[in-house]
């Protein structure tokens, strides 16, 4: 296939992907310095559509560093119909961490295993992966970079940095080699690409991605996500309303509610002064009072401080990304609070329940949740999830309630009714949730809310306890 022709089923092969919209593709190139990796992605660019591509090459910045790691990369994800092409991206971060004995070597293979975990989840959801590592013998690198150094039209490729990768040379390649070992996966085949003129390497590299692109996509293994250990005290909705006291009077609430957010205000803005990242994720049943308990808790605290994402239907920007793309999209940055109104959840509750999505989807989704969640504590997060319950005869008293008052009528919907018949379904589902994601660091907090005011003082109670847990931790 001469250049021209190649050059012409590549552009088709992308029209068609963007017109489809059924899958993205994740271009990845790393590797040895000064292999031609810019001026191949320049070129690659030139040859493609470039308004259905999009090119990353990373370097530090506050704003990510202010976040878990991962999530500058899947706030990067390209949408179905697009080509997203990294340099280095997160397999650079984790190469040159270690080269440069910033990652232990226990570390590495941390980091290791959330790369295969991120990839294979971007494969489930339809993303290609083409992972190319560029080649270079030493003393050709050598070669190389002294022609260019004594360049004067290419010598600002050179600096520092690159005389540091030639020092590493022996290093990088073991490394490399260990990296691409325990990254190879049927789904994110590794290719390598042997140094030669830029021309030759962007036609390797224009043959690689038109395979790619022209391929049936190929899924991860099927394997049931690994079962976190449980933490003892495993919450279950048969304990929800065992002991609900006698209804709570109003003078009574209203003296300990106000004591309940001025601790809380107190608690948040040390966690502020701390910069600790907090996300407070609620569940229950429908009119189990969560909208309510929110408010009681956003009453509390600095506007500046937090945001509220209600979670519903995913909207087609959504639609058209990885499902968890939306909810690492909404992780607050150091000191601030992400409060969730629906969460993540949804995949193995609602989404399950109403067969929205398969089986081996919310399965696949336990994993998911356990990596995401895991994710944020080692950033040094605070997750707080808490379930909102109710038995089914206050549900129905709190549905006819609302039929029959006029300011509240927007808040029952046909949809609410229609969950309330597959109630047996939601029970079976949200005490396995409990079973399998009830664990160190993200255990679950059941609130027994058949009484409106002790379930809101409640709910303060237990993000007050958790929040000073964590502060006193950080001591």
């Amino acid at each position: 296939m001469n250049t021209d022709t190649l050059r012409y089923r590549l552009l088709d092969a992308q029209l068609a992907l963007a017109r489809e919209k059924q899958r993205a593709v994740i271009l990845l190139l790393t590797g040895h310095a000064v292999t031609h990796k810019g001026e191949v992605v320049n070129r690659l660019n030139h040859w493609l559509e470039n308004r259905h591509t999009e090119v990353h090459a990373l370097g530090p910045s506050s704003e990510e560093q202010s976040r878990p790691y991962w999530w500058r990369y899947w706030r990067r994800v390209p949408d179905r119909g697009r080509i997203g092409i990294f340099i280095h991206g997160w397999y650079g971060d984790a190469l040159f961490a270690r080269a440069e004995r910033r990652l232990s070597p226990g570390a590495f293979q941390d980091r290791l295993a959330e790369i295969r975990a991120f990839e294979a989840e971007l494969a489930a959801e339809g993303v290609v992966l083409l992972k190319l590592w560029t080649d270079i013998g030493r003393r050709e690198q050598r070669r190389h970079l002294t022609d260019l150094q004594q360049d004067p039209a290419r010598a600002w490729q050179v600096g520092v940095s690159e005389w540091q990768r030639h020092g590493q040379h022996a290093v990088i390649e073991a490394i490399g080699r260990t990296l691409r070992d325990d990254t190879e996966a049927p789904h994110a085949p590794w290719q390598r690409l042997p140094f030669h003129d830029p021309a030759e390497q962007l036609t390797r590299v224009g043959r690689a991605l038109l395979a790619a692109l022209e391929a049936p996509p190929v899924p991860p293994a099927a394997t049931l996500a690994r079962r976190p250990a449980e933490s003892p005290g495993t919450p279950s909705l048969g304990r929800a309303s065992a002991a609900v006291a006698e209804r709570l009077d109003k003078v009574a609430y209203r003296e300990r509610l106000a004591n309940g957010q001025a601790r809380l205000a107190a608690n948040a803005r040390e966690v502020a002064r701390r910069r600790i990242p907090v996300v407070i994720a609620f569940e229950g049943h429908d009119a189990a009072g969560k909208g309510g308990s929110i408010h009681r808790v956003t009453a509390a605290l600095d506007a500046r401080q937090y945001r509220v994402h209600r979670i519903g239907a995913p909207s087609d920007e959504e639609l058209a990304l990885p499902w968890g793309w939306r909810f690492w999209r909404r992780l607050p940055a150091d000191g601030r609070i992400a409060i969730f109104d629906r969460s993540w959840y949804g995949r193995v509750l609602v989404e399950r329940v109403e067969g929205l999505a398969s089986e081996a989807q919310w399965r696949r989704g336990y994993g998911e949740i356990h990596h995401f969640e895991q994710q944020l504590l080692a950033h040094g997060g605070v997750l707080i999830k808490l379930f909102l319950a109710i038995d089914k005869d206050e549900q129905l008293r709190r549905f006819e309630a609302r039929a029959a008052t006029p300011h509240k009528r927007h808040k029952l919907t046909d949809e609410d009714w229609r969950n309330r018949e597959r109630w047996d379904d939601y029970q079976a589902a949200i005490d396995e949730m409990f079973a399998r994601t009830h664990v160190p660091g993200a255990e679950w907090s059941l609130v027994a809310c058949d009484d409106k005011r002790r379930a809101r003082l409640a709910v303060l109670e237990q993000v007050n306890e958790r929040l000073e847990a964590r502060l006193a931790s950080a001591v």
